[in-house]
């Protein structure tokens, strides 16, 4: 039986009945365990509003419903921060606490120091984890045993050409030093959804695609109006059919070729059935060779000339220098001088005004 994704068309006034028809469509009830509490990972890239950036609050907003519209009533919205993102200024700034407290919704910030990390040992062989993090692979134990529905935007990313459902548990199962697999990042998506498999009573995810980024993400990005959502509990599906529609041949990127490839999903366009927007139809033409300066230095160290520098620059106390060099060129120069202005922009659309409403 082919996996069904849900490629929805959608609007400001209508998005909450929309997001609920997708989420139905692509078979939430038969992928979630509704005896078990209900993870809604959001996804925080910026600790400012950026469009595209990061988890919007509408889309937070019409999956509470809908998986209270499904029985599923025990919610807890996930947060995770970044080495160079406030978790808590971002669930403020990107309103989600708005709706997490308007919808009487619990969170929890996996930052924080009460949370607890335990050790997972795979059941299935891991192509780079285990190697990295040779001493263990720490998660969060209130992850463990609970269903997961992953909220991420639509959007490219400098290191993985596309981020959608696959990557957005790179924030929530690894902890602080997750920028150790930055080198092979492909694999370690791959591990995560091996592990997420492993631990997971179900998995989901529903993308927004209303304001989609395109360009060096998956911050510095220009935004575009797009009107999507995408949905399906297939996580190498969802992401195949998102980079299709971005422009994208979804088996030449690395990671959901080797995820399909190891039978963790299927990435192939043409074995998923998709049902909503006709997807051959729609072609975004984003790019995914542009950098932003902190990426292309980010690049000399993963992949180039300063490779041999990686472990002394990136996994000792002078790797200070890289996350305050990060915070000084996305915070203090591109956001002031190139991306207020088209957040002001963004403002003016049917979603920034939805957004003002929040």
């Amino acid at each position: 039986m082919k996996t069904k994704i849900s490629v929805t068309n959608t609007n400001a006034e209508t998005f909450i009945d929309d997001a609920d028809r997708s989420m139905s469509g692509a078979g939430i009830d038969q992928h979630f365990d509704s005896k078990q509490q209900t993870l809604l990972k959001v996804n925080i890239s910026w600790q400012y509003y950026y469009p595209a950036c990061s988890t919007t609050p509408w889309q937070l907003e019409a999956a509470i419903k809908s998986l209270r519209g499904h029985g599923f009533n025990n919610l807890l919205s996930v947060h995770n921060g970044t080495v160079v993102v406030d978790p808590v200024e971002g669930a403020q700034n990107n309103k989600h606490v708005n709706v997490e407290d308007k919808l009487a919704v619990p969170n929890i910030f996996l930052d924080f120091p009460s949370t607890k990390w335990v050790i997972h040992k795979p059941k299935k062989k891991l192509l780079v984890l285990d190697k990295i993090f040779p001493e263990g692979i720490y998660i969060p134990e209130v992850l463990i045993g609970k269903n997961i529905l992953h909220l991420p935007t639509a959007k490219t990313h400098v290191f993985t050409t596309i981020t959608g459902a696959m990557k957005n548990a790179f924030g929530g199962l690894l902890n602080h030093r997750r920028h150790w697999t930055h080198s092979v990042i492909h694999e370690t998506l791959v591990d995560l959804l091996t592990i997420q498999k492993e631990i997971h009573t179900g998995v989901f995810a529903m993308i927004d695609g209303t304001l989609a980024g395109d360009g060096p993400g998956p911050r510095a990005m220009q935004w575009h109006e797009k009107n999507l959502i995408i949905s399906g509990a297939d996580q190498v599906a969802v992401d195949a059919v998102m980079a299709k529609i971005m422009g994208f041949d979804p088996m030449s990127i690395k990671f959901i070729n080797l995820a399909h490839t190891q039978g963790l999903g299927c990435g192939d366009v043409k074995e998923i059935e998709i049902f909503g927007e006709d997807i051959e139809k729609i072609n975004w033409h984003f790019k995914s060779n542009q950098d932003t300066f902190a990426s292309w230095g980010q690049k000399l160290i993963y992949w180039g000339p300063l490779k041999k520098l990686e472990t002394f620059l990136l996994r000792t106390p002078v790797v200070l220098w890289a996350f305050w060099a990060s915070n000084l060129y996305h915070n203090q120069y591109w956001l002031r001088f190139i991306g207020n202005k088209r957040v002001r922009s963004a403002m003016k659309t049917q979603w920034g005004k939805l957004f003002n409403r929040y």
